[in-house]
């Protein structure tokens, strides 16, 4: 007489446990390699001590599981901008404080923000990933503290416009910072504070009056 040996169930819990597992396994190996493109789904596996499969039981393929850890990583980034803005009330400090908190998260997770705003390459993110991601940073509440600037008469000009334009210039300040490294860089908060002040004065109520209509 035979018996048929079958897989025991995973006890309640453990599969989302395996899953954090897997994505703590592949940030370090993102950190450490510096590289998404050396990252692959049996390295992941042989760091977490688990089987190929196991990992695909989580996540479709390599391109899912690098998103995921992105995803997860801005979900962390979104607390770090909440206690950032912890009370600031006015809207333009907040924008300061939200370009500031932005500018640090990408040049300490460099990876992380190359493959979400920089690559083009497989793994990339899609436009709909990175509308996804920005609105988990808070791109849309930052849309809140402009059209609040410009209620108080602060700001002037399309809410949606200056949004995208101070992302624009922040992303350059950060980009810039991920490419060069070694580039002899000034103090951080200073670069992006200069940045904030150029910015503002162009989108501020008092510039418009000076150039007129």
């Amino acid at each position: 007489m035979t018996s048929t040996r079958t897989r025991s169930r995973a006890r309640k819990g453990e599969g989302e446990l395996l899953r954090e597992s897997i994505l703590d396994v592949t940030e370090r190996l993102l950190i450490d390699l510096g590289n998404a493109d050396s990252v692959s789904v049996r390295a992941v596996a042989e760091a977490a001590g688990v089987t190929p499969p196991s990992i695909y039981l989580h996540f479709a393929d390599k391109d899912a599981l690098i998103m995921a850890v992105c995803r997860r990583t801005f979900a962390r980034f979104a607390d770090v901008q909440r206690r950032a803005l912890e009370g600031v009330q006015s809207p333009l400090d907040r924008i300061r404080a939200r370009g500031t908190a932005y500018c640090h998260w990408g040049v300490q997770h460099p990876e992380e923000y190359r493959i979400c705003f920089m690559d083009r390459h497989d793994h990339g993110a899609s436009d709909s990933d990175v509308i996804e991601l920005l609105t988990e940073a808070g791109f849309f509440d930052l849309i809140n503290d402009i059209n609040r600037g410009i209620e108080e008469g602060t700001l002037a000009g399309e809410p949606m416009v200056i949004a995208t334009t101070l992302w624009i210039s922040v992303h350059g300040l950060t980009s810039l910072r991920i490419s060069h490294p070694d580039f002899p860089w000034g103090d951080l908060d200073a670069e992006v504070a200069g940045v904030a002040d150029v910015f503002l004065a162009g989108m501020s109520t008092q510039s418009k009056k000076l150039k007129g209509p």
